[in-house]
């Protein structure tokens, strides 16, 4: 995953379903002592909606789409 790409949302959060589309405009490494790979990512997404709306997830919680070049 990269920026630029169009991913679906696999886990529901606050006033997002399970299914919503998104564009990664942004990466973050994971920082602290938590259970995650370290290979893994934060992604910021700016959703597809009615309303400009931003929301961050780990890699595990996103399914490609469409893979930017």
């Amino acid at each position: 995953m990269q920026v630029g790409d169009l991913v679906k949302v696999k886990r529901s959060t606050l006033g997002v379903p399970v299914g919503t589309l998104g564009l990664i405009i942004h990466s973050y490494d994971v920082r602290g002592d938590y259970d995650t790979n370290p290979d893994e990512k934060i992604r910021e997404l700016q959703l597809i909606g009615p309303e400009p709306l931003f929301r961050r997830y780990l890699d595990r919680d996103l399914e490609v789409i469409n893979e930017s070049r």
